[in-house]
């Protein structure tokens, strides 16, 4: 596996460049080495995180907003102050209900957030 270093110690939001990544969605790659990555995602109405899976571990806190998430077979609506655990290699999604932001963390480093 490639090595993509590490973020600095100190990450500073208004500083790192929020990057369109589907209608509706952007992500904020907020801190990372080999081994784990942190991720804002910032949710309009309606947006989708379109369903697919990785071999990463993924857990993901809602800060804001309220979310119809599909993990597997099994679809519930989370809003601020939930969170959710994915598996790796598990078909996952979310729709956006009410505009928001997840933080997801995976473990190891998503390679393909850094080309």
């Amino acid at each position: 596996m490639k090595s993509f270093g590490s973020s600095k110690e100190f990450i500073i939001g208004k500083e790192i460049e929020w990057q369109t990544v589907g209608e509706g969605v952007q992500r904020q790659i907020m801190g990372y080495d080999d081994q784990i990555m942190l991720v804002n995602v910032k949710f309009e109405e309606g947006g989708v995180g379109v369903m697919h899976k990785h071999y990463h571990s993924q857990v993901t806190h809602v800060v804001s907003g309220e979310f119809k998430v599909t993990i597997g077979n099994e679809t519930k609506i989370l809003k601020g102050g939930d969170s959710f655990y994915i598996p790796p290699n598990v078909m996952h999604g979310a729709v956006c209900l009410a505009s928001g932001v997840l933080i997801d963390v995976f473990s190891p480093i998503r390679e393909d957030f850094m080309e």
